[in-house]
């Protein structure tokens, strides 16, 4: 009987994700008709704009945001399972500060040395954020990875990732102080976040690099599971707990980098969507809970670009002033139920 709840559960988290995924072709400035997008899919409509509008825009977008929306949910379950800590979430070691800072010395820095907002060096901004935001990212998470092969206590490290942080924000803010007032505005419409970034050109890399990191999860679900009992228990049953810590930080700040740097800091999908799949199915075992945090992160994901993109607002809205209603009542919500 439980089983069967269970796929029953899947398989209509999966039946929402294909409705949401269709409606985000379907929904935007312009509405689509449902038939016209199969059309077009199929090669079967000769509409040029259509085909533009769905296949170099809102395709993409929907793209990114189905695997952002994975990364990111499953990068918070394994925080949240590292740390023992229900309000972890990917952000807490100070990788997307890293990728901000990253992004600042390209947009501020560079927009103040040169006397010329970023926004107009053309095709060049676009990859040299992206590319800024990775290696920020990336420099903040292998500094994280010294420490935690040194560090045996877990509250330690998240202490270090907060000061990580700090200091990225503070040079961060000592950038802005000198900058355009154009790429002020550029940076802090970076900071909302956006899953619009990707387009055709760069979504078979971005998809790749997630899929890799996605695929690499699910051969911890064991490790993970056995974590849960306590490190004690699990050294006990053979498992070498600083190696399992770099790998899963390893991996969880790879998503996370990936994501940040060509969609911007996306913030509560990763802190929230883990304590979903946790009420939704009332189990603790990583076998189920990865692949049930990854469906439900793509399926938040989509609704929440879809909320951005409806009729009526002028462009798309940022995304994290979506994610932000649905994700803050979550964690009151987890607050609340923790006495503690």
């Amino acid at each position: 009987m439980k089983n069967s709840k269970i796929v029953i559960g899947i398989a209509g988290i999966i039946l929402l994700g294909i409705v949401l995924f269709v409606l985000n072709l379907f929904v935007g400035s312009v509405m689509v008709p449902i038939e016209d997008i199969f059309k077009v899919l199929l090669k079967e409509n000769t509409d040029n704009t259509l085909s533009v509008i769905i296949f170099n825009y809102r395709l993409p977008q929907a793209l990114t945001a189905l695997l952002a929306g994975a990364a990111l949910a499953v990068a918070g379950l394994l925080m949240q399972t590292l740390f023992r800590n229900p309000l972890a979430d990917p952000s807490m070691l100070g990788i997307s500060s890293g990728a901000s800072l990253g992004v600042g010395i390209v947009i501020l820095l560079t927009g103040a040395i040169s006397g010329a907002a970023v926004s107009s060096f053309g095709w060049w901004s676009t990859i040299g954020v992206s590319l800024a935001a990775f290696i920020g990212a990336v420099l903040v998470l292998f500094v994280m990875l010294a420490f935690s092969s040194r560090m045996k206590n877990m509250t330690t490290l998240i202490i270090i990732g907060l000061m990580i942080a700090y200091l990225a924000g503070s040079i961060t803010d000592i950038l802005k102080f000198f900058s355009l007032k154009e790429d002020i505005h550029a940076f802090v419409i970076w900071g909302m976040g956006s899953f619009s970034g990707v387009g055709t050109s760069k979504i078979a890399i971005f998809a790749i690099s997630i899929i890799i990191g996605l695929i690499a999860i699910f051969f911890l679900s064991k490790n993970l599971n056995i974590l849960l009992l306590g490190e004690m228990y699990a050294e006990n049953l053979g498992i070498n707990i600083k190696r399992n810590s770099v790998i899963i930080i390893l991996i969880s700040g790879y998503l996370t980098a990936i994501v940040t740097a060509y969609c911007g800091p996306i913030a509560f999908v990763g802190l929230a969507m883990p304590h979903i799949a946790r009420f939704l199915f009332k189990s603790s075992d990583h076998r189920l809970l990865i692949p049930a945090t990854m469906l439900i992160g793509m399926d938040m994901a989509l609704f929440c670009n879809l909320i951005a993109r409806m009729p009526g607002f002028d462009g798309n809205l940022p995304i994290n002033a979506v994610t932000a209603f649905i994700g803050a009542p979550v964690v009151i919500s987890v607050i609340m139920k923790s006495k503690k």
